[in-house]
């Protein structure tokens, strides 16, 4: 190695002086030997000094020595850079350009060629360009920046990378209002909206970012969002960057891989800072990430062993969104512990938790009007659904784990609420496999792990082939039968019904199994929208009621008033007849109602107007 940097050093020194003999006086002999990072340069003293405040002063100290060498230790830009300074004090012209504008401002500070030393001087051309060119253009200043790499931390002092990460962020934002504004268009209406399905053509710069080093890409991300740069944008940039810098890794990205990497410890600690530092950059927002991107950043972070705020930042945010995860995206495997379950059971137990607790939190928050809506479920009762069915598809995925513990399966399938299966054939289908797979299990384990299924909650067939599971312990079985029974009765009642008509006895006792049902299939919230739509129709029946009653009392003086006028038995016999056609609580046909309906009000009404005027 040692030998290749020499051959290297030397073969540098040779191409340097015969670039150097092409440009320099070449009638007159040098006085000054400059040596910069192994190379040496024969130049001359009298167009150094007359542009270099450092070389001015280094000479004026040693006039009485008469120096000859001088060795600039720590010159930014090395050998190539202070050739374009020497060439430039020579008065020889050379272009700036992207890719040395950076190494000039910088090596132009080190040598203090300024306005103070002579007019249009180095500094100042290579800020003008600066300036006028680089700050410009984006893509330009992406260049810039990624050769400010190895000037630092001299390029941050001069105020080139907070510049160009400046320029960046206000052309990226400028370019996606742009863009926002040509997809404005007027509806048939006449209306002005936004056209979604156009292509947004103000994120071209996303490709252009992942070649930044992350320290500069973590800074350029933070000034787009001060800026107001989409969530949405920041997003597919962060997927681009941490797919290309993570490529060694590929079965990070792979959820269907169960394979364990090995880890490479020369880039175990550059995919570390990549992992935690994306993290931290992502929105805020939900969705402005693919979940999938989500679980295999915390892959990443589980095997390369991040940082605990870092897992638990992505665990968080996985949790408020899990109703949209896939069987395989929960599939996490067990990194860390050769001896111990194929899958990370509690990363995924953690993850429950914040999907509970993130749900618990939003019903707090909604408004008491959220209870007056008439949709059967809210949006949170339609997440439980689906991860309840999410979680038991996991179970049953990691049920026949030998080394799986009782404990840490019953507590995934606990860590939902009652509410959120509404039937419970997946859960019984997940604990039967764990107990084929585990058939040494004691009778009290599988009386506990049974427990956790609702067996008035299976289906026909699921109830079927419980009843005749032999792994299942005796008591479950009994249960099994027990609630079959009881569907059969009530199939058997339910038909004799359609033919004859349900004696009220049994209709009350259907209404009481199935809302039983229905309310332990429903959250607390829909339990309680459902009771207060009950009391709003109570409250109406009771105002009919009442108002059936004031015509009755208003009948009974008319009927009064007749009595006193006429005693003659002919109206008390059409009065009979006429009393004998009312009926409180409704004709026959509303049969096993316990409410009057409105054809029998109307009718009873009629009746009672059409008794008054005769009377009269």
């Amino acid at each position: 190695m040692d030998r290749n940097e020499k051959q290297q050093q030397l073969s540098l020194a040779k191409s340097s002086r015969h670039r150097c003999s092409e440009w320099i006086f070449r009638d007159v002999p040098s006085d000054i030997t400059l040596e910069v990072s192994g190379v040496t340069f024969s130049l001359h003293k009298f167009p150094l000094v007359s542009r270099s405040g450092r070389i001015r002063k280094l000479v004026a100290e040693h006039r009485d020595s008469d120096i000859s060498k001088v060795e600039l230790l720590n010159l930014p830009g090395g050998a190539e850079t202070f050739e374009l300074a020497a060439k430039f004090c020579y008065g020889i012209n050379f272009e700036i350009t992207p890719s040395n504008v950076a190494q000039l401002c910088c090596v132009s500070d080190y040598l203090e060629m300024t306005e103070e030393y002579s007019k249009d001087n180095l500094g100042s051309r290579a800020e003008e360009y600066l300036e006028s060119i680089v700050c410009k253009n984006l893509e330009v200043c992406v260049e810039v920046l990624q050769q400010c790499e190895n000037l630092l931390p001299l390029a941050d002092e001069l105020k080139i990378v907070c510049r160009c990460i400046d320029a960046i962020a206000s052309k990226a934002c400028a370019e996606q209002i742009a863009s926002s504004f040509s997809r404005l268009e007027y509806s048939s209406s006449g209306r002005l909206h936004m056209n979604r399905q156009a292509k947004c053509e103000g994120d071209w710069w996303i490709e252009d970012l992942s070649v930044l080093r992350i320290d500069l890409y973590q800074r350029v991300i933070t000034a787009m969002k001060c800026r107001g740069v989409r969530p949405e944008s920041i997003g597919v940039s962060l997927v681009n960057y941490a797919q290309k810098e993570l490529t060694k890794k590929s079965s990070l990205w792979n959820p269907s891989s169960q394979t364990k990497v090995d880890l490479v410890s020369g880039s175990n600690g550059h995919e570390k800072l990549v992992v935690e530092t994306i993290v931290g950059l992502l929105p805020v927002e939900k969705l402005a990430v693919p979940i999938t991107f989500l679980f295999g950043l915390l892959r990443s972070a589980v095997m390369l062993d991040c940082t605990i705020a870092c897992r638990l930042d992505l665990e968080r945010r996985i949790g408020s969104q899990l109703d949209i995860a896939t069987l395989d995206d929960l599939l996490i495997p067990s990194f860390r512990h050769a001896g111990d379950t194929l899958f990370d059971v509690d990363t995924v137990h953690r993850i429950l938790v914040n999907f509970s607790q993130q749900d618990d939190s939003e019903d707090d928050m909604e408004d008491a009007s959220v209870f007056e809506s008439d949709s059967p479920h809210s949006p949170s009762q339609t997440a439980l659904f689906k991860v309840a069915k999410l979680v038991d598809n996991y179970l049953a995925e990691i049920a026949p784990d030998a080394n799986l513990k009782l404990a840490k399966f019953m507590v995934i399938a606990d860590s939902l609420p009652a509410h959120a299966r509404t039937i419970h054939d997946g859960l019984y289908r997940a604990i039967d496999i764990y107990l084929k797979a585990h058939q040494g299990l004691p009778e009290t384990d599988r009386k506990k792990l049974c427990k956790l299924i609702d067996f008035q909650k299976l289906s026909q067939e699921a109830g079927a082939h419980a009843a005749q599971n032999e792994r299942l312990p005796l008591q479950s079985i009994v249960q099994v039968l027990y609630f079959e029974q009881i569907r059969l009765r009530n199939s058997l009642c339910s038909s004799y019904g359609d033919e004859e008509g349900p004696k009220p006895a049994t209709i009350h006792q259907s209404w009481r199994i199935s809302s039983g049902a229905l309310s332990a299939a429903m959250s607390p919230r829909d339990n309680y929208a459902s009771l207060r739509r009950e009391n709003r129709e109570l409250k109406l029946e009771l105002a009919r009621l009442r108002m059936r009653l004031n015509d009755l009392e208003r009948e009974h003086v008319c009927m009064k008033r007749d009595m006193e006028k006429s005693s003659s038995r002919k109206f008390m016999t059409s009065f009979s007849k006429k009393i004998g056609k009312l009926s409180f609580f409704g004709h026959s046909s509303s049969r096993g109602s316990s409410s009057p309906s409105k054809h029998s009000y109307r009718t009873d009404s009629k009746v009672i107007e059409r008794t008054c005027a005769s009377t009269d």
